[in-house]
């Protein structure tokens, strides 16, 4: 899916850093051409400045988008999710951030998850990064509590499994 957003903007490089920052925090863009969280409107100005472009370069965006059925089907349904990484701590849950060997595997959540159920760990939230979006991925698991030592040994003994963090 990636590809094909690409290819479409790849003649208009300052569109696509808009497209990657609606896409990436999980912006919506309705039948007017309005970005949106919810129902709260985000100014076109505001995007342009933490994209790097002029207000004018959004404003072609997202009529690009709304004029294509397959954008328009994505950024009127896309949704962004509270992550939970940085609060984790002070609500008392673990955090584990995994680098894999290779993102793009498949089973690396299915095998991480596996050891923490057998340690009876309850997983809150789970967030992969894409990789197709993301220089280096990671995946982060959310737990019901501080993380043992011992939990981490067992992940890092998977192959799938470059490195393993806590906090």
């Amino acid at each position: 899916m990636w590809n094909k957003l690409v290819e479409k903007y790849e003649k208009y490089p300052a569109q696509a850093k808009v497209l990657k920052l609606l896409f990436e925090r999980g912006f919506q863009v309705n039948e007017e051409g309005k970005v949106t969280s919810g129902n709260i409107e985000i100014a076109h100005t505001q995007l342009a400045r933490e994209a790097g472009v002029d207000r004018r370069v959004v404003d072609a965006t997202t009529k690009t988008i709304i004029s294509d059925e397959f954008f328009s089907a994505i950024f009127k349904n896309i949704h962004s999710i509270p992550f939970l990484r940085d609060v984790a701590p002070s609500l008392g849950l673990g955090v584990i951030i995994i680098i894999p060997e290779d993102a793009a595997n498949m089973g690396i959540l299915a095998e991480v998850a596996g050891i923490i159920s057998k340690n009876n760990v309850s997983i809150r939230q789970a967030v992969s990064d894409d990789p197709y979006l993301t220089d280096n991925p990671r995946l982060t698991i959310i737990t019901d509590r501080k993380v043992p030592g011992d939990l981490v040994d067992q992940i890092l003994n998977l192959h799938s499994v470059k490195g393993v963090s806590i906090y």
